[in-house]
């Protein structure tokens, strides 16, 4: 487990359909019905390397949603020739990708490190554990959660706030989408990595294109985003 698995998968350049999210490599294919989307599923489970791994398969209406790993960490080498498997089914059954819809929300959960609850967490909301800070949907469906530390200079006990984690081609795009439809801009000084942007009443979301390529022009600020470990 390391950071090398997703930064070569980023830097081979015959995957366009893939996006690198907190989550991983990840691809969405559009297919003509539901019919189409589940077939295309049944094609793929069937390759070899797949079946016994981590990998998550969603159909909703025409698409199909494919995460490789729950855990870009988790990224490996063998992954880069499974994504090429995929997109070569996926184009020969007539599905055409669209990483402007490839997204992972996370809740990012944040206390003193005193007070952080992880096993809390995990049992109310029967999460399995992920790495040694956060906790997944063992049946993908649900979003991620993250237990994030506050800086213990911070006045706030606990806070909660969203990560919104989508490719970055399409991150500024998504930020222009929630400023017009009202939200407020908090700092986008990270950008083009991430923003931070609130609703009227102050509730806090991160727009965050990391690690899909986007590099900010200054460090990363630890106590607002889940960063590269």
């Amino acid at each position: 487990m390391s950071d090398q698995g997703w930064k070569e998968f980023l830097a081979t350049e015959d995957l366009a359909d893939w996006v690198v999210l907190h989550g991983g490599p990840t691809a969405v294919f559009r297919t003509d019905s539901l019919t189409a989307a589940a077939e295309l599923a049944q094609a793929i489970a069937q390759l070899p390397g797949l079946n016994g791994t981590p990998a998550h398969m969603s159909l909703v209406s025409k698409s199909l949603t494919i995460r490789l790993t729950r855990e870009v960490s988790n990224t490996e080498a063998e992954h880069i020739e499974l994504a090429r498997e995929i997109s070569k089914i996926a184009a020969a059954l007539g599905a055409a990708a669209e990483p402007r819809l490839v997204q992972e929300v996370q809740f990012a959960i944040a206390a003193k490190p005193a007070a952080v609850d992880l096993d809390f967490w995990r049992a109310v909301l029967g999460y399995q554990p992920m790495l040694d800070d956060a906790g997944i949907d063992p049946l993908g469906v649900s979003s991620s959660i993250w237990m994030q530390e506050l800086d213990s200079d911070k006045p706030l006990r606990h806070a909660m706030h969203l990560d919104v984690s989508v490719a970055k081609e399409h991150a500024q795009s998504r930020v222009d989408a929630a400023l017009k439809a009202g939200g407020v801009m908090v700092d986008s000084s990270n950008a083009p990595s991430f923003w931070i942007l609130a609703d009227r009443s102050g509730n806090k979301v991160c727009v965050v294109a990391w690690p899909d390529g986007a590099r900010a022009s200054k460090a990363h600020d630890e106590s607002e985003v889940r960063t590269p470990r």
